[in-house]
């Protein structure tokens, strides 16, 4: 499939860091006025919904890109599901179930912060996990197999597609960022007292396994990234720069939905000026 984009930033040479700090700044909180009025609007309609997915290795600023994005938006507008290990109850259903249920309503924004891909990508970093699942089909590692993780791939295709048809729109967000940098984030959590609590010895064993999740990530990108619901690359080591990249793939794209506020039925409308007067009178 191959068809995931992989998002930009500006010219460094033209700009100085500082100027790009500021000018993303500027942009996001421009974006972030259109978004409200957006979503307004959509709630009004009752048509669709918008889903965003958040995916990213540790520290790639998945919680601090939601708190700017949609910081103007009405709270009741937006609802955040973080998705950690599965609860007993989750694990009695299929791998998708904890998903659907917490899809949006219409008129309302969900984001997942890391989504359902989770299911294709820790999971076959760590093949034993799948255990938990109690699949009928599944008796050893053996079964775990590249097929086995691209026919969860191809469902869930067919989960978004389905999605889609009945009014979800989809945009999904991989926040890109360098083991470096990673490295770097990771250190400011153990040398500020106030983001120790940040910070888990678990961090560093993921980062062992670096190379096995980039590996993943791109199979992933590669082979979910559909016309109905693609895939953007974020460049995420400087982050107003990739908040601004992601606020305005949003709004750019929600534009093309034209949404519109309902009118009110003619015999109300009819009325109006009898109703203004019935309210001046009191």
């Amino acid at each position: 499939m191959e068809n995931h984009q992989v998002i930009g930033t500006v010219n460094l040479s033209e700009m100085s860091a500082m100027e790009v700090v500021e000018d993303a700044k500027k942009k996001l909180k421009k974006a972030r006025k259109e978004l409200s009025k957006m979503q307004d609007t959509m709630y009004a309609e009752g048509k669709h919904a918008v889903l965003i997915c958040l995916q990213g290795m540790d520290t790639s600023g998945k919680d601090s890109l939601i708190k700017e994005i949609f910081k103007d938006v009405n709270p009741r507008g937006v609802v955040v599901h973080s998705f950690k290990v599965p609860t007993e109850l989750e694990l009695k259903h299929d791998y998708l179930w904890r998903h659907y249920i917490a899809l949006p309503e219409r008129g309302k924004i969900g984001v997942f912060n890391r989504t359902h891909y989770e299911n294709v990508l820790v999971t076959r970093v760590h093949p034993e996990y799948i255990f938990s699942e109690n699949i009928p089909t599944v008796k050893s590692l053996d079964d775990l197999s590249d097929e086995f993780y691209h026919k969860r791939m191809e469902e869930i295709n067919e989960f978004e597609k389905n999605l889609v048809a009945n009014g979800t729109v989809i945009l999904k967000f991989f926040l890109n960022i360098s083991k470096l940098e990673q490295k770097n984030r990771l250190l400011r959590r153990l040398r500020f007292k106030e983001k120790n609590w940040k910070f888990s010895p678990g961090d560093l064993k993921e980062r062992n396994l670096w190379s096995q999740y980039k590996s993943c990530y791109q199979d992933l990108l590669n082979k979910t990234s559909t016309t109905q619901a693609p895939w953007f690359v974020i460049p995420s080591d400087d982050k107003p720069t990739s908040r601004f990249l992601v606020a305005n793939i949003i709004v750019e794209t929600l534009k093309k939905y034209n949404f519109k506020e309902p009118e009110l039925p003619e015999k109300y409308r009819l009325e109006i000026e009898n109703y203004k007067a019935q309210l001046a009178s009191e």
